[in-house]
């Protein structure tokens, strides 16, 4: 059984600058075996978590919420909530409902909180032993410091921090604003620039020491760059960097060796979330239906350690334009920094991510939408995504890729990142027009009979339908998107009912006339 970990270590390890304890568990410790975010329309549901983290609900409904909860005897340990001020009422309702209240930084973003609270709780019955081949980005980082005495960020390719370790009270601004996901002083990375430091650390294994800068309140840095092994000509490609800060106390003497390992170490397990084997990925198509035949999802299950009867999520990307290349690498890597057991593989021109395992909603929409901007800010590269709900099992996977294939055909890249909930009236009407376009005898004629009269005679009539119907028969409004006088527009129309035989006033014939000539742009 999973013993957990204290809340004490939870909030040691997510950083002073991104939670805050506001009122303390009255036992003076709570366990934490369990985390979930916890959204206004789970308020009413049983809460199986010790720890939950409450998105996007009032305040004053949170304490409604515990005050409720403390009655029925269904309360959680811990509560954590944004907010930048603690209101009394909310205090007062924790200490009555002996729940421990924590406040979260209204910048801090919520995935990223719950992706570092569940590797906590995951390595709590692991005692900290030297790195080796079994350990994670974010144990990565806990050794190291602990190693080095100072606070460790590890960052991909385009500085963005996948793992950290706890932080202590000498923490400088540009290590909290990095945590909480935001960009640091323009001065201090012009700075780093300047002095060359990306340039060494993307041209050789060397640590190079930053100095402080009182004037930015920049502390002393050790960095050293995360790159793979050479290939055959001697060329390493760049997957990261390491970072060091100086806290209360110095750096220990062996630091730059510590952190040359550490590059190591990274580098692996950089290299070994990107290019997953070959193997995996027939096994992770095959959970999502895309290779036919019977599945054996128990089966497969257990080949990728996952679970095979708790729910799961799935998110489709797509780019839009040609520029491919390292997609799937790339967001394997930025799902497994916000989902350790997520699972990525590329079918045709998409890629999709397996998120196996209880996934907030709100959460998983919240990551995809950062991951397409980011993708698109660090290499050019536009992308659309569509967000299957979470199903029951593993089983029903493959039901969740075919709902994102089934967005991803029907809308266009106006809408990045989707639903099918949102998308629904784009999707049903794409997928009637195409089943309607797939049997001659629902195809109407009169719309064919329209357009050999403007071949024949140069006209505009199709356009001028079209114009009119999508005007919803306001002839002015269409006149004008035509550029046309609305007399000439009102005989166009008229000359049109003339040509197909039908009266637009009526509201059946309008139906029928716009979807077949949907169908005939199609």
């Amino acid at each position: 059984m999973n013993e957990g970990a204290s809340l004490e270590v939870v909030l040691e390890a997510v950083h002073g600058a991104v939670v805050e304890l506001v009122v303390a568990p009255p036992t003076g410790e709570v366990q934490i075996r369990s985390v979930a975010l916890i959204d206004a329309d789970d308020l009413s549901a049983h809460i199986d978590a010790d720890l939950c983290l409450i998105v996007g609900v009032p305040e004053a409904q949170v304490v409604t919420w515990l005050d409720d909860r403390a009655l029925a005897r269904d309360l959680p340990r811990a509560v954590m909530t944004k907010t930048t001020a603690v209101s009394p009422a909310l205090r007062q309702a924790a200490r009555h409902s002996g729940v421990a209240l924590a406040s979260v930084h209204p910048q801090a973003r919520w995935e990223r909180l719950l992706s570092m609270i569940r590797s906590v709780l995951d390595r709590s019955q692991r005692q900290l032993e030297p790195v080796g081949e079994d350990t994670d980005l974010y144990e990565l980082a806990r050794t190291v410091a602990s190693l080095t005495k100072g606070m460790v960020s590890i960052e991909d390719e385009l500085s963005h921090v996948l793992a950290y370790s706890a932080s202590d009270d000498a923490a400088d601004e540009l290590r909290t604003l990095s945590i909480l996901g935001r960009e640091g002083p323009r001065d201090y990375l012009r700075r780093l620039r300047e002095m060359g430091v990306f340039d060494r650390i993307e041209r050789s294994d060397d640590v190079v020491e930053v100095p402080p800068d009182e004037n930015l309140g920049i502390r002393r840095r050790l960095v050293v760059g995360v790159r793979s092994i050479p290939d055959d000509a001697g060329k390493a490609t760049v997957l990261g960097s390491i970072w060091i800060q100086e806290g209360q106390h110095p750096f220990s003497s062996d630091s730059e060796g510590v952190l040359r390992g550490a590059a190591s170490v990274a580098a692996r397990l950089v290299t070994r979330i990107r290019d997953a084997p070959t193997n995996e990925a027939v096994q992770i198509q095959r959970l999502l239906g895309a290779r036919g035949g019977g599945v054996d999802v128990p089966a497969l299950a257990a080949a990728l350690s996952i679970s095979a009867v708790q729910p799961a999520a799935v998110v489709g990307f797509e780019p839009i334009g040609d520029a491919r290349k390292g997609l799937t690498s790339s967001l394997r890597l930025h799902a497994s920094a916000f989902h350790r057991s997520s699972l990525a593989t590329a079918i045709g021109d998409r890629v999709y991510v397996l998120f196996p395992g209880p996934t907030s909603d709100i959460a998983l929409e919240s990551w995809t939408r950062e991951v397409v901007t980011r993708v698109e800010n660090g290499t050019g590269v536009a992308l659309r995504a569509v967000v299957a709900g979470s199903v029951p099992t593993l089983s029903d996977a493959a039901a969740a890729r075919f709902e994102v294939d089934r967005v991803l055909d029907r809308t266009s890249g106006d809408s990045r990142v989707t639903t099918l909930e949102q998308s629904r009236t784009t999707v049903l009407l794409g997928e009637i027009v195409e089943l309607v376009a797939h049997h001659d005898q629902l195809i109407d004629p009169r719309i064919a009979t329209l357009q050999r009269y403007d071949d024949k005679n140069d006209g505009v009539m199709r356009q001028s339908l079209e114009a009119y119907l999508a005007e919803f028969g306001d002839v002015r409004a269409a006149a004008g998107k035509l550029q046309v006088h609305p007399n000439t527009l009102r005989y166009r129309i008229k000359r049109v009912e003339g040509i197909l035989g039908v009266d637009l006033g009526d509201p059946d014939e309008r139906v029928l006339i716009e979807l077949q000539l949907r169908i005939a742009r199609r």
